[in-house]
């Protein structure tokens, strides 16, 4: 057993110093911490499966070939975002240091308690960077997740805590889909965004800052790929459930008005190839995940902070209230479209190499239907992303009204990310360096080539000629939202009479033993009863885990 310290309490510290260091120095721990994790990442390496003791602290971690990537991908974005949030508040810079932390502790997890803890504590990280966004719906959207994120990790507990009872051995693994698998999965898959249990990342995401949006938009999802990659390799179900969120997300971009919504409604898509890699489960799919996850992180992080720089130069985030921006921020328009041809798989960025490594496995693996519908999922990225948003935001003749300054460290911090997404476009052995099992693969044969340029060439032409029809208008999607707020009203009325009935009942028996009550009745808010449970629940799980 070697001595080493987890990168993860190394960004908790950080993030604890980066709360407790007078300002402007706080602002240091945002890359000292993120660079140091980095540095104890490399040494764990990529090779070996090694349990290590966290220094001081007993804390086991598995380091191996599927941990490596994400864990490198997790401490390079915090380090990113911690420049580009450089001035946002500090609530929001700890608490993306904290989410760094938890979603790095997820992947090192070598135990099913160690996994849960950070599980757990990712939740409350994402929560707090979601209230520090935009007031007052970013309090409620916060509250939300929590709620969502409290049914999920319920699932997972109870899951877990039925899979190790009786049993000595509790490392992290693949578990079958009995009960507690099937548990397992749904708490895995909410945190996924896998619909119809998606519709807290689309709420959430758009109320954040435009720094708590980055931190977001990389460790959640992603963390929950990793765990399905290590746990659910191979499960049927996951190609239809990624297939279904590839298409599902792209739809309703299309149809968005709201900037950064509709970038949170690819962030489904996208991830919804990660999954069908997972599901598939040959090596070449489940290096093409956890490439394109890679991916993901940098293209999805460079696309959030361009638009929330425009967001914030402009003043709003409805695209049919945006126009001209391209005369005024010609550094933003160019860095964001590096961010949009990659997520559209342009040749040379990084979102082509991954891309194409999921669907070539789909072809591979005989499964045409499922290479045919990412393929066509692509056109739809292009069109919404890659000429819809910039066409309508930055092109046009109108010119937003005032235009705010953009700071100097996002500039740096969005160079910075688009700069990786072209050298690992152009260089994909480097890539394959920190992915294994993706060696042998040529992303640039000219079929490849010709069939990405064929694609956004034909997409570019039916964006012309119906261009008409996608100019956005003053809408809101709600897709499955229409459900759950109907469910909502429906749950909320029943309580409503159960609670009128109980207070009737007490009336009627304070009135038979003949008690007064003041005018005044004390209550306790509902926010103390979902932590009271949230609270209860963490209590009874590890007592589940000590006894078993």
């Amino acid at each position: 057993m070697t001595e080493s310290l987890h990168p993860g309490l190394v960004l908790l510290a950080a993030a604890l110093l980066a709360g407790v260091t007078p300002s402007p120095w706080h602002r240091a721990w945002l890359v000292i911490g993120p660079g140091s994790a980095l540095v104890l990442i490399q040494r764990l390496g990529n090779t070996t499966e090694t349990t290590i003791a966290a220094g001081v602290i007993p804390l086991g971690i598995r380091a191996d070939a599927l941990a490596y990537p994400f864990a490198t991908i997790f401490a390079v974005i915090a380090c990113l975002a911690g420049i580009y949030a450089w001035r946002a508040s500090r609530r929001c810079q700890v608490a993306g240091l904290v989410a760094a932390a938890a979603a790095t502790g997820i992947v090192y997890a070598a135990d099913w308690l160690a996994f849960y803890a950070w599980w757990e504590l990712l939740a409350i990280a994402s929560a707090v960077i979601i209230h520090d966004g935009i007031r007052p719906a970013a309090g409620r959207a916060a509250y939300r997740y929590l709620l969502v994120h409290l049914v999920g990790g319920a699932s997972l507990l109870i899951g877990l805590a039925q899979l190790v009872a009786g049993r000595s051995d509790r490392s992290v693994g693949a578990v079958e889909l009995g009960v507690p698998g099937v548990l397992i999965l749904v708490g895995i898959c909410i945190n996924a965004a896998v619909p119809p249990l998606h519709a807290w990342l689309t709420d959430a995401y758009p109320r954040s800052s435009a720094a708590g949006a980055v931190f977001l938009s990389a460790f959640a999802t992603k963390s929950a790929v990793y765990a399905l990659a290590r746990v659910f390799p191979g499960l049927e179900l996951l190609v239809w459930c990624g297939t279904i969120m590839a298409l599902y997300g792209v739809i309703f971009a299309v149809l968005e008005n709201n900037v950064r919504r509709l970038l949170a409604y690819h962030i489904v898509s996208q991830v919804g190839y990660m999954v069908a890699g997972v599901g598939l489960g040959t090596p070449l799919a489940l290096a093409g995940a956890v490439a394109h996850a890679f991916c993901h992180i940098l293209y999805k992080g460079l696309l959030f902070m361009a638009s929330g720089a425009v967001v914030d130069a402009a003043g709003t985030s409805r695209l049919n209230e945006l126009g001209g921006l391209r005369r005024v921020l010609p550094g933003t328009f160019w860095l964001y479209m590096i961010g949009a041809l990659s997520i559209s798989g342009a040749p040379l960025l990084n979102g082509f190499v991954s891309k194409s490594l999921i669907v070539s496995a789909a072809a591979d693996a005989q499964r045409p239907l499922v290479a045919a519908c990412l393929t066509i999922a692509a056109v739809g990225t292009f069109l919404s992303v890659g000429l819809k948003l910039p066409v309508y935001a930055f092109g046009g003749a109108r010119l937003t009204a005032s235009v705010a300054p953009i700071p100097a460290s996002r500039y740096v911090a969005m160079s910075m990310t688009a700069l990786l997404c072209v050298v690992l476009g152009v260089r994909p052995d480097w890539l394959y360096l920190i992915v294994r099992g993706a060696e042998t693969y040529e992303p640039y044969t000219w079929g490849h080539v010709l069939e990405a340029l064929q694609l956004l060439s034909v997409t570019a032409l039916a964006f012309v000629l119906f261009r008409a029809k996608l100019r956005p208008t003053q809408s809101t999607t709600l897709d499955f939202d229409r459900m759950y707020r109907a469910i909502g009203r429906l749950v909320l009325r029943a309580g409503d009479r159960v609670a009128s009935s109980a207070d009737k009942l007490e009336a009627w028996a304070l009135a038979a033993a003949d008690i007064r009550l003041g005018a005044q009745p004390r209550t306790v808010p509902t926010v103390a009863y979902s932590v009271g449970a949230a609270l209860v629940a963490l209590a009874l799980g590890i007592a589940l885990f000590a006894r078993s």
